[in-house]
Parts: C-alpha cells; sequence; structure tokens
C-alpha cells in the first residue's frame, strides 16, 4: 500500500456499502482496482472466484489481469473473474443457455454476419442504410427496447424500416442459434429477470463486483449490474463523469445520476490527484472542463512541475497544418533526444490522418494507425478464414453460414432458416443436421441439392486438407469457390483488384508458412488467431508514431501528443452544437488535453480543403476555453504579437536544421 495517497486508500479499505469511486484522468484507477482486489483475497477472506471486474475492453482486462499477477500468486490471480462485460455475459449464457431456449454451443455472429442477416431482412444492400440500421438496432437492444417497442416508438424513416427489420432478425438469429454482441448483455438481463434462481446463483458467485469506467456502461450494462450486485450491493464502481464521451453508442450518464438515488447508502470518494500530467496541462484540461455542468465537482492537480507551455499553431490550410505538425514533431523530437513512441498525434474523425500519413510517409517516419481497419478485418480475408475455420471444425455455424453463402451459391435465407430452427431443436451444428433425414422432409428436393452439393464438396477438401501440404491445397480451394471472379462481380474493377491482391497476399503468407513449417491447411488454421500478432498495431515495442481518434486514445497517454484540426465544425463537430451534445465534445477535448505527460501542441487550419474548394474555418471555442496564461499562440489572429518570422521561414529553420542532423 505504499504510495497510494489517502482517497485512494480509503477507497481500498472501504467495505462498508456500495461506492463511487470518481477517478480523474491519470489518478491511478488501475492501481486502486488491482490493490482493492488483492485487500479482499488477502485480508477480507473473499475467494478469489468469488470477485469480479468488469472492464471495457480486452486490453484494459488484460493489463488487469497482469498487474494483479504481482500481487497474488499466479494460480490465485487466475481464479479471479477478470474479464469485459460481454466475456462475462458469454461465461452466464454458456451455463445457463438452456433456460432460454439455446444449445450451450450457440455461435456468436460478429457485425458482418449481423449485417448480411438485416441486408435480406430489410432488402437492401446500400452500406450506409444497412450501418444505420444496425446501428439504431444496436442503440434499441442496449436501451433494453424489444421489437414491439421499437414500432410504437420509431420516429423517422430509417427507424421504421429498423423497427420492421428488427423482429426478423431477433427470428432468424434465434433460428440459427445465434447471438449478436449486444444479446451477450441483453440476454443475461432477460435471464435474470425471469429465473430469480438463476439470478441468486449467479450474487451468490460473483460476492463482489468491481466496475472499471462506469461512466461508459448503457442501460443495459447498467440493469446487469444491479441484477448481479442484488440487494447486498456490494460493489465498487470506478468512472469518471469527464470522461463521458460514448453517448452516441448508447452510453448513458445518467447511470452516473442515478446511483446516489438508487443506492441511498452510496459513498464517493474523488481522486484528484493526476500522476500524469503538468501542472500547466491540467489548468488548461481543468478550464475547459469547467464550462460543463457538472453531477460531481472535482479537480486535479498534480506534484509534477509547471511543466512547458502548451503552443496553438494557426495554419493556412490542411496541408500546411500536416507538414507544420511533422516539421514541429521532428525538431521537438531531435531537440529532447526522444523517441518516435513518445509522440501521439490525435484528431476528432479518421479522414483527418489522411495527410499527416502522407508527410510521415515523406519524410520515412514510421508510425502506427490506432482504430484503422485490421488487414484480418477485411471482409476478403474473413471470407476465406470462414473456410478454413469450417474445414477445421465443422461444427462453427457462423463459418458455415458466411461459406454457404459466399460466393452465392443457390442456398437462400429461407433454406438456412429451416435448417437453424431444425439444428436447434436436434442441438446438432448446421453442418450436421443438413444431413440429416428429419431436415429432408421440411424443404423442396430443389432446396436441399445446393446444399448438400455444397457440405459434400467441404468434406471433400477437409479429407485434403488434413493430409496434404497447404500449398497444394488452397489455390484448388479458391479456384473451386471462383472466389475471384465473384470479387470482380460484386466491385468496380479498381475495388476488386485491391481485394484479390488482399487474399493472394494472405494465401501466399499462408502457402509460404505452410512450407517452411511442412504443415497442413488444418494445422495452419489451428494457428489462425494467432495471425493477429503479424499485426504490427500489437507491438506496443514498436518505436513508431502513434497516429489515433481521439475517442480510441481514451485510457491511455503519451510523453508528448499534438492535437490537430481543432476547429469549430470538427471539435466541436457540426452536427453536435445542441447543449447535450456539445458537453459531450467539450469531454472529448478534455481527454485529448489529459492524454499529454508533458507537452501539449495544438494547430488549427484558417481554411479547410473539402473536395476541390477551401471553406473558410476557425479556431475550435475550446481553444479560448483553455485560458491564455499558459498558452503561446503562432500565426493567425491569436497571437500575442505579428510573428516576426513568417510560418514557412519558421519552417525552411525547421527543414535547414533536420538536414543539418541527418547529415
Amino acid at each position: 500500500m505504499s504510495g497510494l495517497n489517502p482517497q485512494q486508500r480509503e477507497a481500498i479499505h472501504y467495505l462498508d456499502g456500495p461506492l463511487l469511486v470518481l477517478a480523474g484522468a491519470g489518478s491511478g484507477k488501475t492501481r486502486v482496482i488491482t490493490q482493492k482486489i488483492a485487500y479482499l483475497v488477502q485480508d477480507c477472506g473473499f475467494q478469489p472466484r468469488n470477485v469480479a471486474a468488469i472492464t471495457f475492453t480486452n486490453k484494459a482486462a488484460k493489463e488487469m489481469q497482469e498487474r494483479i499477477s504481482k500481487l497474488l500468486s499466479r494460480s490465485t490471480a487466475e481464479q479471479l473473474q477478470i474479464s469485459t462485460f460481454h466475456s462475462l455475459g458469454v461465461r452466464i449464457l454458456r451455463e445457463e443457455a438452456r433456460a432460454l431456449g439455446y444449445k450451450p454451443r450457440f455461435s456468436i455472429f460478429d457485425s458482418a454476419d449481423c449485417a448480411g442477416i438485416i441486408g435480406d431482412v430489410a432488402k437492401t444492400i446500400d452500406k450506409g442504410t444497412l450501418r444505420r440500421l444496425q446501428s439504431i438496432i444496436s442503440n434499441w437492444k442496449n436501451g433494453l427496447i424489444s421489437p414491439e417497442a421499437a414500432r410504437q416508438m420509431a420516429a423517422n424513416d430509417h427507424e421504421v424500416l429498423a423497427a420492421h427489420a428488427y423482429l426478423s432478425y431477433e427470428a432468424t438469429l434465434k433460428a440459427y442459434q445465434a447471438m449478436d454482441f449486444d444479446d451477450l448483455i441483453g440476454l443475461p438481463v432477460k435471464l435474470f429477470n425471469e429465473h430469480p434462481e438463476i439470478t441468486e446463483k449467479w450474487q451468490n458467485r460473483l460476492r463482489y463486483l468491481l466496475v472499471d469506467e462506469y461512466q461508459d456502461t448503457n442501460a443495459c450494462q447498467y440493469q446487469l449490474l444491479k441484477l448481479l450486485t442484488g440487494v447486498r450491493a456490494q460493489f465498487t464502481a470506478v468512472g469518471d463523469d469527464d470522461q463521458a464521451i460514448y453517448g452516441w453508442r448508447g452510453a448513458d450518464i445518467e447511470n452516473l445520476k442515478k446511483l446516489p438515488s438508487e443506492f441511498p447508502a452510496l459513498k464517493v470518494i474523488k481522486l484528484e490527484q493526476n500522476y500524469r500530467s503538468t501542472a500547466r496541462i491540467l489548468k488548461a484540461a481543468n478550464n475547459v472542463i469547467g464550462h460543463n455542468e457538472k453531477l460531481f465537482e472535482k479537480k486535479l492537480w498534480s506534484e509534477l512541475g509547471h511543466g512547458d507551455p502548451i503552443t496553438v499553431t494557426a495554419c493556412k490550410d490542411n496541408e500546411a497544418e500536416a507538414e507544420s505538425v511533422i516539421m514541429r514533431l521532428q525538431a521537438h523530437r531531435f531537440e529532447r533526444r526522444g523517441k518516435f513512441k513518445d509522440y501521439a498525434i490525435l484528431y476528432r474523425s479518421n479522414h483527418l490522418a489522411r495527410l499527416l500519413e502522407t508527410q510521415l510517409r515523406n519524410n520515412k517516419i514510421p508510425y502506427l494507425l490506432s482504430g484503422g481497419q485490421s488487414f484480418f478485418d477485411k471482409a476478403e480475408i474473413k471470407d476465406i478464414t470462414s473456410y478454413l475455420r469450417l474445414l477445421t471444425n465443422e461444427d462453427d455455424d457462423p463459418a458455415f453460414i458466411r461459406t454457404a453463402t459466399t460466393p452465392k451459391r443457390g442456398i437462400g435465407a429461407a433454406t438456412l432458416q429451416v435448417l437453424g430452427t431444425y439444428a436447434g431443436e436436434r442441438h446438432v451444428s448446421l453442418f450436421h443436421a443438413a444431413f440429416e433425414e428429419g431436415f429432408a422432409h421440411r424443404v423442396q428436393p430443389r432446396q436441399l441439392e445446393p446444399l448438400l452439393e455444397f457440405c459434400h464438396f467441404i468434406n471433400r477438401i477437409q479429407a485434403r486438407a488434413s493430409n496434404e501440404p497447404a500449398q497444394q491445397v488452397l489455390p484448388d480451394l479458391l479456384k473451386a469457390i471462383d472466389y475471384e471472379t465473384y470479387l470482380y462481380d460484386q466491385e468496380e474493377e479498381r475495388t476488386a483488384q485491391s481485394r484479390w491482391g488482399n487474399v493472394c497476399e494472405f494465401t501466399n503468407w499462408l502457402n509460404t508458412k505452410g512450407e517452411a513449417e511442412g504443415k497442413t491447411l488444418i494445422d495452419l488454421t489451428q494457428s489462425i488467431a494467432l495471425i493477429n500478432m503479424l499485426d504490427k498495431q500489437n507491438d506496443e515495442d514498436y518505436d513508431a508514431v502513434q497516429l489515433s481518434t481521439l475517442h480510441a486514445a481514451k485510457g491511455l497517454e503519451y510523453r508528448h501528443v499534438f492535437l490537430v484540426g481543432i476547429e469549430e465544425g470538427i471539435l466541436p463537430h457540426r452536427e453536435s452544437l445542441d447543449p447535450a451534445k456539445l458537453e459531450e465534445e467539450r469531454r472529448l477535448m478534455y481527454v485529448g488535453i489529459t492524454r499529454a505527460q508533458h507537452s501539449l501542441h495544438l494547430s488549427y487550419c484558417e481554411r479547410r480543403k473539402q473536395a476541390r474548394e477551401f471553406v473558410p474555418a476557425e479556431a475550435s471555442r475550446f481553444i479560448a476555453e483553455m485560458g491564455k496564461e499558459d498558452i503561446r499562440f503562432s500565426g493567425g489572429k491569436l497571437a500575442v504579437e505579428p510573428d516576426k518570422a513568417t510560418g514557412s521561414a519558421r519552417l525552411d529553420a525547421m527543414k535547414a536544421m533536420l538536414s543539418g542532423n541527418k547529415r
């Protein structure tokens, strides 16, 4: 417990009822959670299996598990229930599936699988419409709104279409014995509401709950927590109302507001000492967030000294901004003898990264793009890996559905729905159900024929995949399904070319690996989960500048931060100017400022190129809200005095310095 401040100590030791820890940015909240878990197990007699810590991301859960392993023995740490909300939901549902009419080996569909079903029931292939429908249905599910209630409340054309699709979508998922991501929380809530004896069993199993990032919970997650904690209310919720930035995806700050009234015995402890940033950075952050209405009053402070002044640079346009940011980053790194990975460039929207990437590449600076799409998340790669998954395990229902319908081979949604219902009744996989006599009686011969033809094809390839080298089987598989033609039929030529190029890159990689290691296709597929390790994105030791959206950067910290595009219309976003949304945009700015440890640099444009024309732009209102005392302005109207050197002369000086350094 040494090195903890009095508030952290109090939060760890408090066990007299429900507790809310208001943990400001950089105030050591993960340390409080892990130390409290150790305290519960070592000093308070809790069995490790009865303690659960719930986080929002796998990365946060992994970090917590690693930290707790240093405080407790490995065998003790492994008995703790440290997981994301969704992993906990899966654990509950696998064990209790039958009570809800599912088999324990139900499938979990990813976003692409679900979009396919929604597209079929809504009869649309327009990607923008599909994304919007998926988002509306997801928000309804997270708000515990049933398909019937959704029909009553649909307020515009998209919601009416979504409400009609919602009911059929749910029926199709159930027929496939499948769940989507939102069901992993929604169905445990339904289960606990309908089966008090199951609720009691889980309340006794999870006797103390710790919840991280509490401000990001949605209505559904809040209900799950209430049902799990029951009347004992033995929980610690850790969160920060100033960092609630996920309202657009259903997170509800009301969950924080409701806690004191729903749990009258609630104790609130504030962690206001920041261990990350200098005083100047925190002062700017406090100034900005001070413009929001407060749920709980708090002010961050630090003992890390004043630190460097914050810089704000006005740039002529977005190309000048990208060039200026990269030049200033290089000069700063050169002066500090720093590493590239000490630097992050953060922005409101992904499109702002393009010019920055170009400048980084031109200057041969290594960078990582966070929140961008991983190679293995591309639709064409997922199509091929679905075939490989099915060859390895024919009980993999999502892989079966994806491969049976990609490319199209005459197996329709109606056939698959009957197959799903039949497989659910018989408690077998879709693949096995297709061969059963009972199923054959439920469909027309013209429906059965293409289905059996597909299953026999999988059996034939499966036999080869177990015995022959990968480089012999894989090209034959691609030729047999005629995937290249399928891509060119689906897409315009340039897109098809790029997607087919990705498939070739993936198969060449598998072939080379198979040849080098003497592995069959089945052997390779079993290690496919590890393929993501190819992805440099996961390599924390890689020395590279980090490019990230502000949303993806929450929870992270960097020595030096550049916030770009800090303009009206971008941050705050032009569609977020009503008071509630504006407060969330301000919290996003606060999150951006508080990522910085040692130095913070902001930039904005005086005009921004959109399509082919320049549109006038102005500094974000949040820059003025930071106060002027600790800020050095350069360029533009906000500069305190006319700049001695013009922007371009300063850039020339930086370039000269850097090229001198290279020599």
